[in-house]
């Protein structure tokens, strides 16, 4: 399967996932390969680690203000850390379960870990190129980055 291919994947799922879930449309910009750094992180991150077929992991990344805004979208009135942190959690599982679907049942994905805070990164292969995928919401900036091998 082409990166192409792979992004397009993601790129459906996203659009999917915002459409669907809290029924306002996502805008996707460019997908960049983060080359020789590492992708910045927002205040939440979902990581999802793949294995199978392919290895690699796959991180939704946004700021706190998005999600209160999202979960105020779902009707959720509890914007507690712990929500934050499942609902970050959750739209990384969605999307790489999504992307099960077309990768086929030898892509297997983990339970979601979640981090706080910018400071974080992402743990990844020496060398490694992920692909940044920029998400527009409302006002709002957050990114998917994949790095499947």
């Amino acid at each position: 399967m082409s990166t192409e291919t792979e992004v397009s994947v993601f790129l459906d799922s996203v659009l999917n996932y915002f459409g669907t879930t809290v029924q306002q449309p996502a805008v996707c910009g460019t997908p960049f390969l983060a080359i020789d750094k590492t992708p910045e992180l927002s205040d939440f991150t979902g990581l999802i680690k793949i294995s199978g077929k392919y290895a690699g992991v796959v991180a939704f990344t946004a700021p706190k203000s998005m999600l209160c805004v999202m979960l105020m979208r779902m009707q959720e009135t509890d914007m507690s850390h712990e929500n934050l942190c499942d609902l970050v959690g959750e739209i990384a599982n969605t999307l790489s379960g999504n992307a099960r679907r077309d990768f086929g049942h030898q892509f297997n994905i983990s339970v979601p870990t979640v981090s706080v805070g910018r400071k974080n990164t992402l743990e990844l292969p020496e060398g490694a190129r992920p692909i940044v995928i920029p998400i527009g919401w409302r006002n709002y900036s957050s990114s998917l980055v994949v790095y499947l091998q």
